[in-house]
Protein backbone atom coordinates (compact mmCIF):
# COMPACT_ATOMS: atom_id res chain seq x y z
CA UNK A 1 0.00 0.00 0.00
CA UNK A 2 1.08 3.56 -0.72
CA UNK A 3 -0.73 5.51 1.97
CA UNK A 4 -1.54 5.38 5.66
CA UNK A 5 -4.37 7.68 6.72
CA UNK A 6 -3.62 8.88 10.25
CA UNK A 7 -6.56 10.24 12.22
CA UNK A 8 -5.76 11.88 15.57
CA UNK A 9 -8.69 11.81 17.95
CA UNK A 10 -9.47 13.50 21.23
CA UNK A 11 -13.07 13.24 22.38
CA UNK A 12 -14.30 13.32 18.80
CA UNK A 13 -16.88 10.53 19.02
CA UNK A 14 -19.61 12.60 17.36
CA UNK A 15 -17.46 12.99 14.23
CA UNK A 16 -16.35 9.37 13.87
CA UNK A 17 -19.18 7.79 11.91
CA UNK A 18 -19.51 10.36 9.08
CA UNK A 19 -15.71 10.57 8.74
CA UNK A 20 -15.30 6.80 8.32
CA UNK A 21 -18.34 6.48 6.07
CA UNK A 22 -16.73 8.94 3.64
CA UNK A 23 -13.46 7.00 3.68
CA UNK A 24 -15.30 3.77 2.88
CA UNK A 25 -16.60 5.38 -0.34
CA UNK A 26 -13.15 6.24 -1.75
CA UNK A 27 -12.56 5.30 -5.39
CA UNK A 28 -9.15 3.91 -4.46
CA UNK A 29 -8.70 1.27 -1.78
CA UNK A 30 -4.89 1.49 -1.76
CA UNK A 31 -4.66 2.85 1.76
CA UNK A 32 -4.98 1.79 5.38
CA UNK A 33 -6.33 3.71 8.35
CA UNK A 34 -4.62 4.26 11.68
CA UNK A 35 -6.31 6.20 14.48
CA UNK A 36 -4.22 7.64 17.31
CA UNK A 37 -6.46 8.31 20.29
CA UNK A 38 -5.25 10.97 22.71
CA UNK A 39 -6.75 9.58 25.92
CA UNK A 40 -10.40 10.25 25.01
CA UNK A 41 -13.06 9.98 27.70
CA UNK A 42 -16.22 10.50 25.59
CA UNK A 43 -16.74 6.91 24.44
CA UNK A 44 -14.36 7.15 21.48
CA UNK A 45 -12.18 4.33 22.83
CA UNK A 46 -15.13 1.97 23.12
CA UNK A 47 -16.43 2.92 19.65
CA UNK A 48 -13.04 2.29 18.02
CA UNK A 49 -12.69 -1.07 19.72
CA UNK A 50 -16.26 -2.08 18.82
CA UNK A 51 -15.66 -1.27 15.14
CA UNK A 52 -12.25 -2.99 15.20
CA UNK A 53 -10.43 0.02 13.76
CA UNK A 54 -6.65 -0.12 13.92
CA UNK A 55 -5.87 2.29 16.76
CA UNK A 56 -3.00 3.30 19.00
CA UNK A 57 -4.42 4.27 22.37
CA UNK A 58 -2.38 6.87 24.25
CA UNK A 59 -2.89 7.22 28.03
CA UNK A 60 -3.12 11.03 27.92
CA UNK A 61 -3.63 13.96 25.56
CA UNK A 62 -0.29 14.61 23.85
CA UNK A 63 -1.77 17.21 21.51
CA UNK A 64 -2.03 17.06 17.73
CA UNK A 65 1.74 16.97 17.25
CA UNK A 66 2.34 14.14 19.68
CA UNK A 67 -0.48 12.02 18.28
CA UNK A 68 0.41 12.34 14.61
CA UNK A 69 4.11 11.74 15.31
CA UNK A 70 3.20 8.42 16.90
CA UNK A 71 1.17 7.57 13.81
CA UNK A 72 3.82 8.66 11.32
CA UNK A 73 6.51 6.63 13.07
CA UNK A 74 4.23 3.57 13.15
CA UNK A 75 3.43 3.83 9.42
CA UNK A 76 5.33 1.79 6.82
CA UNK A 77 3.97 3.39 3.64
CA UNK A 78 5.66 6.01 1.41
CA UNK A 79 2.94 8.55 2.16
CA UNK A 80 1.05 9.50 5.31
CA UNK A 81 -2.22 11.37 5.02
CA UNK A 82 -3.21 13.31 8.13
CA UNK A 83 -6.93 13.77 8.56
CA UNK A 84 -8.88 15.47 11.32
CA UNK A 85 -12.03 13.54 12.16
CA UNK A 86 -14.25 16.64 11.91
CA UNK A 87 -14.15 16.42 8.11
CA UNK A 88 -16.07 14.70 5.33
CA UNK A 89 -14.04 13.91 2.24
CA UNK A 90 -15.05 13.61 -1.41
CA UNK A 91 -14.94 10.11 -2.93
CA UNK A 92 -11.90 11.04 -5.07
CA UNK A 93 -10.04 12.67 -2.18
CA UNK A 94 -7.38 10.04 -1.46
CA UNK A 95 -6.74 9.30 -5.14
CA UNK A 96 -6.26 13.00 -5.94
CA UNK A 97 -3.92 13.56 -2.98
CA UNK A 98 -1.74 10.58 -3.95
CA UNK A 99 -1.69 11.70 -7.58
CA UNK A 100 -0.62 15.22 -6.59
CA UNK A 101 2.25 14.22 -4.29
CA UNK A 102 3.46 11.66 -6.82
CA UNK A 103 4.20 14.37 -9.41
CA UNK A 104 7.67 15.04 -8.00
CA UNK A 105 9.97 13.66 -5.32
CA UNK A 106 10.63 17.28 -4.28
CA UNK A 107 7.03 17.65 -3.09
CA UNK A 108 6.91 17.20 0.69
CA UNK A 109 3.23 17.90 1.28
CA UNK A 110 -0.06 18.53 -0.48
CA UNK A 111 -2.86 20.65 0.95
CA UNK A 112 -6.47 19.89 0.05
CA UNK A 113 -9.32 22.22 -0.92
CA UNK A 114 -11.18 22.64 2.36
CA UNK A 115 -14.77 23.92 2.31
CA UNK A 116 -16.75 25.13 5.31
CA UNK A 117 -19.13 22.34 6.39
CA UNK A 118 -21.91 24.68 7.51
CA UNK A 119 -21.36 27.26 4.76
CA UNK A 120 -20.70 24.99 1.75
CA UNK A 121 -20.53 27.92 -0.65
CA UNK A 122 -17.41 29.23 1.15
CA UNK A 123 -13.80 28.09 1.28
CA UNK A 124 -12.19 27.19 4.58
CA UNK A 125 -8.59 26.70 3.42
CA UNK A 126 -6.75 26.61 0.09
CA UNK A 127 -3.31 26.05 1.60
CA UNK A 128 -1.66 27.86 4.48
CA UNK A 129 0.44 31.00 4.10
CA UNK A 130 2.84 32.98 6.26
CA UNK A 131 3.71 36.68 6.30
CA UNK A 132 6.40 39.15 7.35
CA UNK A 133 4.07 40.19 10.18
CA UNK A 134 4.53 36.76 11.71
CA UNK A 135 0.93 35.84 10.89
CA UNK A 136 -0.06 32.44 9.53
CA UNK A 137 -3.39 32.35 7.75
CA UNK A 138 -5.72 30.16 5.71
CA UNK A 139 -5.54 31.21 2.08
CA UNK A 140 -8.99 31.82 0.64
CA UNK A 141 -10.92 31.51 3.91
CA UNK A 142 -14.44 32.90 3.56
CA UNK A 143 -14.22 33.38 -0.21
CA UNK A 144 -16.69 31.78 -2.61
CA UNK A 145 -15.90 28.58 -4.48
CA UNK A 146 -14.98 30.30 -7.75
CA UNK A 147 -11.57 31.12 -6.24
CA UNK A 148 -8.39 29.00 -6.01
CA UNK A 149 -9.41 26.39 -8.55
CA UNK A 150 -5.86 25.84 -9.85
CA UNK A 151 -2.99 23.89 -8.36
CA UNK A 152 -0.21 26.07 -6.95
CA UNK A 153 2.61 26.22 -4.45
CA UNK A 154 1.70 27.25 -0.92
CA UNK A 155 3.82 28.02 2.11
CA UNK A 156 2.61 24.91 3.92
CA UNK A 157 -0.17 22.37 3.88
CA UNK A 158 -3.00 22.52 6.42
CA UNK A 159 -2.42 19.34 8.41
CA UNK A 160 -6.15 18.90 9.04
CA UNK A 161 -6.33 17.22 5.62
CA UNK A 162 -2.89 16.87 4.02
CA UNK A 163 -0.62 14.19 2.61
CA UNK A 164 3.13 14.03 3.36
CA UNK A 165 6.15 12.17 1.99
CA UNK A 166 7.05 10.10 5.05
CA UNK A 167 10.80 9.74 4.49
CA UNK A 168 11.31 13.53 4.50
CA UNK A 169 10.39 13.66 8.20
CA UNK A 170 13.61 11.75 8.90
CA UNK A 171 15.53 14.56 7.22
CA UNK A 172 13.77 17.68 8.56
CA UNK A 173 12.29 16.36 11.81
CA UNK A 174 8.75 15.49 12.82
CA UNK A 175 5.98 17.78 14.06
CA UNK A 176 7.33 19.81 16.98
CA UNK A 177 5.70 18.46 20.13
CA UNK A 178 6.54 21.67 21.99
CA UNK A 179 3.75 23.21 19.91
CA UNK A 180 1.18 20.72 21.28
CA UNK A 181 -1.35 22.20 18.82
CA UNK A 182 -1.62 25.16 16.40
CA UNK A 183 0.98 26.30 13.85
CA UNK A 184 2.76 22.93 13.96
CA UNK A 185 1.89 22.42 10.28
CA UNK A 186 3.31 25.83 9.34
CA UNK A 187 6.48 24.94 11.26
CA UNK A 188 7.06 21.60 9.53
CA UNK A 189 6.23 23.15 6.15
CA UNK A 190 8.71 25.96 6.87
CA UNK A 191 11.44 23.43 7.63
CA UNK A 192 10.67 21.61 4.40
CA UNK A 193 10.98 24.86 2.43
CA UNK A 194 14.35 25.57 4.06
CA UNK A 195 15.49 22.09 2.96
CA UNK A 196 14.40 22.82 -0.61
CA UNK A 197 11.12 20.90 -0.77
CA UNK A 198 7.80 22.18 -2.09
CA UNK A 199 4.36 22.28 -0.50
CA UNK A 200 1.51 22.42 -3.00
CA UNK A 201 -2.26 22.85 -3.14
CA UNK A 202 -4.53 20.34 -4.89
CA UNK A 203 -7.94 21.86 -5.76
CA UNK A 204 -9.35 18.50 -6.87
CA UNK A 205 -9.05 16.99 -3.37
CA UNK A 206 -12.24 18.20 -1.70
CA UNK A 207 -12.87 18.25 2.04
CA UNK A 208 -15.78 19.67 4.04
CA UNK A 209 -14.52 20.84 7.42
CA UNK A 210 -16.43 21.59 10.63
CA UNK A 211 -13.52 23.41 12.29
CA UNK A 212 -12.59 23.74 15.98
CA UNK A 213 -13.82 20.20 16.53
CA UNK A 214 -11.60 19.73 19.60
CA UNK A 215 -11.11 23.23 21.00
CA UNK A 216 -14.76 24.14 20.47
CA UNK A 217 -14.61 27.71 19.10
CA UNK A 218 -12.69 30.00 16.77
CA UNK A 219 -11.20 32.04 19.63
CA UNK A 220 -10.79 30.95 23.23
CA UNK A 221 -8.23 31.42 25.98
CA UNK A 222 -6.52 28.09 25.29
CA UNK A 223 -6.18 28.66 21.54
CA UNK A 224 -5.08 32.32 21.77
CA UNK A 225 -2.37 31.56 24.34
CA UNK A 226 -0.97 28.53 22.50
CA UNK A 227 -0.98 30.25 19.12
CA UNK A 228 0.85 33.30 20.53
CA UNK A 229 3.48 31.09 22.16
CA UNK A 230 3.90 28.94 19.07
CA UNK A 231 4.35 32.02 16.88
CA UNK A 232 7.46 32.85 18.90
CA UNK A 233 8.73 29.29 18.47
CA UNK A 234 8.04 29.39 14.74
CA UNK A 235 10.11 32.49 14.05
CA UNK A 236 12.91 31.64 16.50
CA UNK A 237 13.38 28.12 15.15
CA UNK A 238 13.27 28.77 11.44
CA UNK A 239 14.72 32.23 10.88
CA UNK A 240 18.51 32.71 11.11
CA UNK A 241 19.56 35.59 13.35
CA UNK A 242 20.08 37.99 10.43
CA UNK A 243 16.62 37.25 9.06
CA UNK A 244 15.09 37.83 12.50
CA UNK A 245 16.83 41.22 12.68
CA UNK A 246 15.69 42.18 9.17
CA UNK A 247 12.10 41.20 9.95
CA UNK A 248 12.03 42.55 13.52
CA UNK A 249 9.98 45.67 12.71
CA UNK A 250 7.17 43.95 10.75
CA UNK A 251 7.04 41.13 13.33
CA UNK A 252 6.76 43.70 16.15
CA UNK A 253 4.03 45.50 14.21
CA UNK A 254 2.19 42.20 13.79
CA UNK A 255 2.38 41.53 17.52
CA UNK A 256 0.98 44.98 18.33
CA UNK A 257 -1.94 44.60 15.90
CA UNK A 258 -2.77 41.11 17.17
CA UNK A 259 -2.63 42.21 20.79
CA UNK A 260 -4.98 45.10 20.02
CA UNK A 261 -7.36 42.71 18.24
CA UNK A 262 -7.43 40.13 21.03
CA UNK A 263 -7.71 42.82 23.69
CA UNK A 264 -10.98 43.96 22.10
CA UNK A 265 -12.23 40.36 22.26
CA UNK A 266 -11.21 40.01 25.91
CA UNK A 267 -8.20 37.79 25.25
CA UNK A 268 -5.42 40.41 25.50
CA UNK A 269 -4.06 38.93 28.74
CA UNK A 270 -4.01 35.42 27.26
CA UNK A 271 -2.15 36.66 24.19
CA UNK A 272 0.51 38.38 26.31
CA UNK A 273 0.90 35.31 28.52
CA UNK A 274 1.46 33.19 25.42
CA UNK A 275 4.10 35.61 24.11
CA UNK A 276 5.89 35.64 27.46
CA UNK A 277 5.90 31.86 27.66
CA UNK A 278 7.20 31.63 24.10
CA UNK A 279 10.07 34.05 24.78
CA UNK A 280 10.91 32.31 28.06
CA UNK A 281 10.98 28.78 26.59
CA UNK A 282 12.03 29.34 22.96
CA UNK A 283 15.60 28.19 23.57
CA UNK A 284 14.26 24.72 24.34
CA UNK A 285 13.21 24.46 20.68
CA UNK A 286 15.52 22.77 18.21
CA UNK A 287 16.60 25.67 15.99
CA UNK A 288 17.18 24.87 12.32
CA UNK A 289 20.92 25.11 11.69
CA UNK A 290 21.87 27.66 9.05
CA UNK A 291 23.73 26.22 6.06
CA UNK A 292 25.29 28.55 3.47
CA UNK A 293 24.24 26.26 0.61
CA UNK A 294 20.61 26.95 1.54
CA UNK A 295 20.93 30.72 1.19
CA UNK A 296 18.86 30.71 -2.01
CA UNK A 297 16.08 28.87 -0.15
CA UNK A 298 16.07 31.53 2.59
CA UNK A 299 15.93 34.29 -0.02
CA UNK A 300 13.02 32.55 -1.75
CA UNK A 301 11.24 32.18 1.59
CA UNK A 302 11.72 35.88 2.37
CA UNK A 303 10.07 36.75 -0.95
CA UNK A 304 7.24 34.31 -0.11
CA UNK A 305 6.73 36.06 3.23
CA UNK A 306 6.53 39.41 1.44
CA UNK A 307 4.06 38.05 -1.10
CA UNK A 308 2.11 36.41 1.71
CA UNK A 309 1.80 39.78 3.45
CA UNK A 310 0.32 41.45 0.38
CA UNK A 311 -2.02 38.51 -0.20
CA UNK A 312 -3.27 38.69 3.40
CA UNK A 313 -3.98 42.43 3.10
CA UNK A 314 -5.78 41.88 -0.22
CA UNK A 315 -7.94 39.01 1.05
CA UNK A 316 -8.76 40.88 4.26
CA UNK A 317 -9.86 43.93 2.28
CA UNK A 318 -12.01 41.80 -0.04
CA UNK A 319 -13.72 40.12 2.92
CA UNK A 320 -14.51 43.49 4.51
CA UNK A 321 -15.94 44.84 1.25
CA UNK A 322 -18.09 41.72 0.81
CA UNK A 323 -19.34 41.95 4.41
CA UNK A 324 -20.28 45.60 3.93
CA UNK A 325 -22.06 44.84 0.67
CA UNK A 326 -24.02 42.01 2.31
CA UNK A 327 -24.88 44.29 5.26
CA UNK A 328 -26.09 47.05 2.95
CA UNK A 329 -28.36 44.59 1.11
CA UNK A 330 -29.96 43.43 4.34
Amino acid sequence: MKTTIIIPNYNGLSFMEPCFEALEKQTTKDFKILVVDNGSTDGSVEWLKEHQIDTIFLPENTGFSGAVNVGIKAADTPYVLLLNNDVRVDEYFVAEMVRAIGQSERIFSVSSRMIQMYHPDRLDDAGDMYSLLGWAYQRGVGRDLTHYRRSSRVFSACAGAAIYRREVFEEIGYFDEMHFAYLEDIDVGYRARIAGYDNIYCPAALVWHVGSGTSGSKYNSFKVKLAARNNVYLNYKNMPCLQLIINAIPIAAGIFVKYSFFRKLGFGKDYLEGLKEGIRTAKKCKKVAYRPERLKNYLAIELELLAGTFLYVYEFAVRQIEKKAASDKS
